[in-house]
């Protein structure tokens, strides 16, 4: 039997990572924008998100099935074996269809070819991703400790390799190749987990249908975060600016999400397990503490971003990508509202078996957000795919409380909310206020942070925040 980690030693490892995640743009970033540019930035990002499609069908929504069944069998050795080889069997034989079919996307595009000849490498990665196993088993420390690596392998190289526009090819190939190097890295771990089975008694086709019930809403999903850039790319045209501006604005928010992305990563693999045991009354406190940890932190996150912006993207971007700051705007809201539905989905949907149910409503949502993007593109461009995210990500999270009522309720959301939600909007004029007096710069940005999060976390003592005094107070 593996013994598995606390989740508050999981959140800190998983935590350490996305900390480096964070940061990784702040020294990345203000460098790439400015030697690539926007047009170069637009270009990375629309070819990456037909690279994207590619993956995602390669991967069959084997990551996240294989996870929740690892999770379920972690504490027999032979049949979580045998649940590792036959998952990573289905998905090489998917992988090895799709690299096929991309073979004929090379060879008929002229204008990109060379960028998705080194973007194969992205689909070889999927191949060789078994990250999920390793989430399954609450193994973090060991993905985290990958993941650290590969990244400062990868800011040393950016800095090293890509000195001006021309190297804009080299800069995509250096993505892809750190991100299948990274995945093969993870290969010498596994004979730790693993006994000997016969491999002539591996059946990978039986996971066929329920890799597609996870497959099905993780295309849907993609519609909405993938399909945004491919069809700013098509309405645009030659013009790349504009999915550069959005390719931003959507990594900056990102990156706020994840303190609350960080932590549904960790519990979706002990609430699988909990499902799996049934242990009714420990789910629903677990589902309670994450109710309460997505409000806590996404209330600040989403208004904090929302108010450095405007002195945040000058310095951090530089003058040409003013149109982010708008797009900013727009899309912060999604800190929250991805934070709830995720965790819906991670801890609720997921776990119990209703990825069936949680699909449809994706493709609800995806449906939505396709017909918007049809109409507002053309006319809004950039701003115009932001707005249909948010409305998007806004009717599948009404959904998804809808699916989860018999878990939690708005009774349950307004306790823990609506002190959270009036020290955010204390905070935000103070941070607004601050950036006015100040002007804009890095040092700048970093005390309004600083001094947003003391005035949120002092609002909310003051007012007596039942789950901050019982954090402050906990022996």
């Amino acid at each position: 039997m593996i013994s598995s980690p606390s989740i508050h030693l999981n959140y800190i490892y998983n935590l350490i990572y996305q900390i480096l995640t964070f940061l990784t743009p702040l020294i990345t970033t203000p460098y790439v924008s400015r030697v690539i540019g926007p047009d170069g930035t637009g270009v990375q990002s629309y070819t990456n998100s037909v690279a994207q499609y590619f993956a995602i069908v390669a991967a069959l929504g084997t990551a996240s099935y294989g996870q929740r069944e690892i999770a379920r069998h972690r504490d027999d050795p032979e049949a979580r074996t045998r649940l590792f080889w036959e998952i990573q069997l289905l998905c090489a034989i998917t992988t090895s269809i799709c690299l096929a079919v991309w073979v004929g996307v090379i060879l008929f595009s002229e204008q990109y070819r060379y960028f998705y000849l080194v973007l194969t490498m992205n689909l070889l990665a999927v191949a060789f991703d078994v990250s999920w196993f390793f989430g399954g088993l609450e193994q973090y420390r060991m993905i985290v400790t990958r993941n650290i690596l590969v990244k400062f392998a990868g800011i040393v190289c950016l800095f090293v390799f890509i000195k001006e526009k021309e190297d804009l090819l080299l800069y995509v190939a250096l993505l892809a190749s750190t991100t299948l190097l990274g995945n093969l890295s993870m290969w010498g771990y596994l004979r730790r987990f693993l006994v000997k089975t016969d491999i002539r008694t591996l059946k990978p086709q039986r996971h066929l249908k329920e890799t597609i019930v996870y497959f099905i809403p993780t295309v849907a999903t993609s519609v909405y975060t993938i399909l945004d850039k491919t069809m700013l790319g098509w309405f645009t045209g030659n013009d790349k600016s504009q999915n550069g501006y959005y390719e931003y604005a959507a990594g900056i928010v990102n990156m706020g999400k994840i303190l609350i992305l960080s932590f549904n990563t960790v519990m979706s693999s002990r609430m699988s397990y909990l499902f799996a045991d049934g242990r009714g009354r420990e789910i629903r406190k677990m589902i309670e503490l994450s109710l309460d940890f997505v409000l806590l932190m996404g209330m600040p996150v989403m208004m904090g971003l929302a108010g450095i912006a405007s002195g945040f993207i000058p310095w951090f971007l530089g003058d040409k990508y003013q149109p982010v700051v708008p797009l900013l705007y727009v899309c912060s809201p999604l800190i929250l509202i991805v934070g709830f539905s995720d965790c819906m989905g991670s801890q609720i949907l997921t776990p119990s078996g209703k990825r069936a149910q949680s699909g449809k409503v994706i493709v609800a949502g995806a449906v939505v957000n396709a017909f918007l993007n049809m109409a507002m593109i053309p006319r809004l461009q950039a701003a115009g795919a932001a707005v249909a995210s948010v409305i998007a990500e806004i009717f599948i999270t009404g959904a998804y409380l809808w699916l989860c009522r018999s878990y939690i309720s708005f009774s349950m959301i307004w306790r823990s909310g609506w002190k959270r939600f009036l020290a955010a909007a204390l905070m935000l004029l103070f941070v607004v206020w601050m950036g006015r007096q100040a002007g804009p710069g890095p040092v700048v940005t970093f005390v309004q942070i600083g001094a947003g999060a003391a005035v949120y976390f002092v609002a909310l003592f003051l007012m007596k925040d039942k789950f901050l005094v019982r954090q402050l107070w906990k022996k």
